[in-house]
């Protein structure tokens, strides 16, 4: 029985208590061996194989794949894990459309490809299931590293740092481990509490310690660090969310994107979690996916993104987009907000301009569009706050904003190491910080031992 389904306003219990948990089951459901050992047989296992270049982590996916369909899953994970100790999760958020799988020789011949990230999954799942780890601890070489952050691009860099004999501390402003993975992906990506049985598979291998509720620039400073520890990693992710920039967006029902995926990933009923009738969405990106289909998830009756470029535009993969669709979002396009329109204080609708490229510069054209709306997120992106650095008293270098390093992630700083969101040049994605935290911790790890 649907309850309230027609209510105005942001309130909870949209719907029937059965409706949610079938609304957030696995978008995914993991492949069987014989679904596993059949799509793994699709596979030519190309010598060159262009599904291996577009992987981030350079995972030699035509070898895992093989092991699969040879029936060594447990062999296939090492494969995985060799290269992307957080391969589980990548299996379940990575954009493969776009990366391994767009690249498949499939692809390009049929128009579809080897099912590379459920056969990922199926694998990682497989090591996991049974807390089969491969990597044991060198002996301790008394060095001390301390890790910021403990999403993906620290969680890498700590289980390397760690397998290579160094003790590692890993800081976390958070109660709890995984950065985006637990806090910032959708809940029917990652449902069964993963996230957090990810930390416990990785910390696992000994040598790591994570102490929470420890906020870099209040709790921490980089000089501290630095002069503490031998080492240091900086994996802090991005802290402030870019603003409308919209007359009256202070108005209430007006909320970061981020923090609402946050407050749903923590929920422990997802009846109790308001949304509003009619939502509007402002950005293109995989939050702002994100965001929209989980509100149509909890009830809301009319659900809008607002994007102000075109469709092709759009950080959001098309198959994310055509999940949006699929599940009753509207997506519209050339479109700005301008203005919260609210009465009372509260919500009550967005008017949007429509944009145009002009001379390569993105321009309103004075036509506008009102939306009714109670409820409004910002996915807009999120920025880096370089207060955390320099307001320790040391001084870093910084491009565009976000924290400068090279080829290895190293900073302009001796002793400190930088990967993930935070460095300048990143594509924010949980596979690429995985490969960056991985590369730094080889990098740290030849300069302490060098």
């Amino acid at each position: 029985m649907v309850q309230r389904q027609y209510e105005d306003g942001i309130v909870p219990g949209r719907l029937s208590p059965g409706d949610y948990a079938q609304n957030f089951a696995d978008l995914h459901p993991p492949l069987e061996e014989h679904e596993a050992r059949v799509e793994a047989d699709r596979c030519y296992f190309c010598y060159d194989a262009p599904c291996m270049h577009a992987c981030p982590t350079s995972i030699d996916i035509p070898l895992f794949i093989r092991e699969i369909a040879t029936g060594n899953p447990l062999g296939s994970a090492k494969t995985i894990f060799d290269q992307n100790i957080l391969g589980g999760m990548c299996a379940r958020v990575c954009p493969t459309e776009t990366l391994c799988e767009e690249a498949c020789v499939r692809e390009a011949a049929e128009g579809k490809p080897v099912q590379i990230g459920r056969l990922q999954r199926y694998a990682t799942d497989a090591a996991m299931g049974e807390g089969r780890q491969f990597y044991g601890r060198a002996a301790p070489t008394g060095k001390r590293v301390a890790v910021v952050g403990a999403g993906p691009a620290g969680l890498a860099s700590a289980h390397r740092l760690a397998m290579h004999g160094h003790d590692v501390t890993v800081y976390e402003a958070r109660p709890k481990s995984g950065g985006l993975n637990e806090y910032g992906i959708a809940a029917y990506k990652t449902p069964e509490n993963f996230a957090q049985a990810e930390v416990d598979y990785v910390t696992a291998i000994g040598g790591i310690a994570v102490e929470h509720g420890k906020a870099f620039g209040r709790d921490l400073s980089l000089s501290g660090l630095a002069g503490a520890f031998d080492a240091v990693f900086l994996a802090m992710g991005l802290g402030g969310v870019n603003a409308l920039r919209a007359e009256g967006e202070e108005a209430e029902g007006v909320e970061n994107a981020v923090d609402y995926i946050a407050n749903l990933r923590q929920a422990r009923d997802m009846a109790q979690l308001p949304i509003g009738r009619r939502v509007v969405v402002i950005g293109g990106g995989m939050t702002a996916i994100d965001a929209a289909v989980q509100a149509r998830l909890l009830g809301a009756e009319e659900v809008t993104i607002c994007y102000r470029r075109g469709r092709e535009h759009m950080n959001a993969s098309e198959w994310e987009q055509d999940l949006a669709a699929s599940k009753g979002v509207a997506i519209r396009h050339w479109l700005q907000p301008k203005r919260v329109l609210a009465e009372g204080g509260k919500v009550a609708a967005v008017e949007l301009e429509y944009t145009q490229l002009s001379g390569g510069r993105l321009t309103g054209t004075g036509e506008t569009l009102t939306l009714k709306a109670d409820q409004v997120f910002k996915a807009i992106g999120q920025t880096f706050e370089p207060a955390v650095l320099n307001g320790s008293g040391v001084g870093i270098a910084l491009e565009s904003g976000r924290i400068r390093v090279d080829g290895e992630g190293r900073t302009s700083m001796p002793k400190v190491w930088a990967g993930g969101d935070c460095i300048a040049g990143g594509d924010d994605l949980t596979v690429s910080a995985v490969a960056q935290g991985r590369d730094a911790a080889e990098s740290i790890h030849r300069a302490l031992m060098g």
